[in-house]
């Protein structure tokens, strides 16, 4: 085990709102260089580990200095200890530079999940996580959240690992229009929710519970068939049943607002059995 304290810098490519699988990184070009072969500077890492991607391609850390210093608007508070690595982020967009409000989730191969504060307006946060085991960070988002990578932390003591991510932001929905929250289902032709949506649920919940100023809208949609007035009678039920569930996850109600548009807003012609299937449907979108 080296003496020194474990440091090092990453770029990793994180798609936002769960999208997909990312690119392999580009090069990080704010690191300091590595020393030369057989060199170790004073506060290096000795050996790095390496990230992995979601398609099972691996990003490669490099050694960095000065990681112990690194901060964003305030001076860092954490350090690495006997038991915990310190986590030191940088999210960043590519063409705008650093992206503030970002809240990151690392979650350990024990299934123990830790969140960081939103990021300040350098796009830095921190966060200590136990040492000993790999970590999956994703995004929070109101949308599906996919492992965007995965990053190893070793047993050793000590650790300050400081990772730029680079943010892409999927296309934004169109105007009056949330993200489709596809997994949320209920029992035919009530508001009774489904089990198998709570997974769904519990995701949006996570994001507001971390974004802690945000106000959500939660609204019900519902295909062309039958009587127009019962339909957006229904969807208001099945919206109020879905911010009803938030609120029972400690959300509080006056963040989340329920609507029922019925029939209103397809997103798919009704004349198809595929495409009513797709205009029955919940979604999110942030106010």
């Amino acid at each position: 085990m080296s003496r020194f304290i474990r440091e090092f810098a990453s770029v990793l490519l994180l798609t936002a709102c769960g999208g997909g699988k990312p690119p392999e990184a580009p090069a990080d070009t704010s690191a300091a260089p590595p020393a030369a072969a057989g060199e170790t500077a004073p506060g290096d890492a000795t050996e790095a580990p390496a990230a992995e991607a979601a398609d099972g391609e691996v990003v490669e850390l490099a050694d960095a200095k000065g990681v112990k210093e690194a901060h964003g608007v305030k001076e860092s508070k954490i350090r690495g200890n006997k038991t915990e690595a310190a986590f030191k982020l940088v999210v960043v967009d590519k063409d705008k530079g650093p992206i503030s409000g970002i809240v990151i989730a690392l979650t350990g191969k024990d299934g123990k999940k830790f969140h960081t504060a939103e990021t300040d307006a350098e796009g830095y946060t921190e966060i200590l996580v136990p040492i000993g085991q790999d970590y999956e960070i994703v995004y929070l988002s109101l949308g599906m959240q996919e492992i965007a990578a995965t990053v190893p932390v070793t047993s050793e003591p000590n650790q300050n690992i400081r990772l730029t991510l680079r943010y892409k932001r999927n296309l934004p929905p169109p105007p009056d229009r949330g993200i489709v929250l596809d997994n949320v289902h209920f029992d035919t032709g009530k508001a009774t929710i489904r089990p198998e949506s709570f997974p769904e649920l519990d995701r949006v919940a996570e994001y507001l519970t971390y974004k802690k100023a945000l106000k959500i809208e939660i609204s019900g949609h519902t295909d062309n068939v039958g009587d127009a007035k019962s339909n957006k009678s229904l969807s208001q039920r099945r919206a109020d049943a879905c911010r009803t569930y938030l609120i029972k996850k400690g959300i509080d109600g006056g963040r989340v607002t329920a609507v029922g548009y019925g029939d209103q807003r397809p997103i798919a012609p009704n004349d198809t059995v595929d495409g009513r299937q797709r205009n029955r449907r919940i979604e999110a979108q942030e106010l």
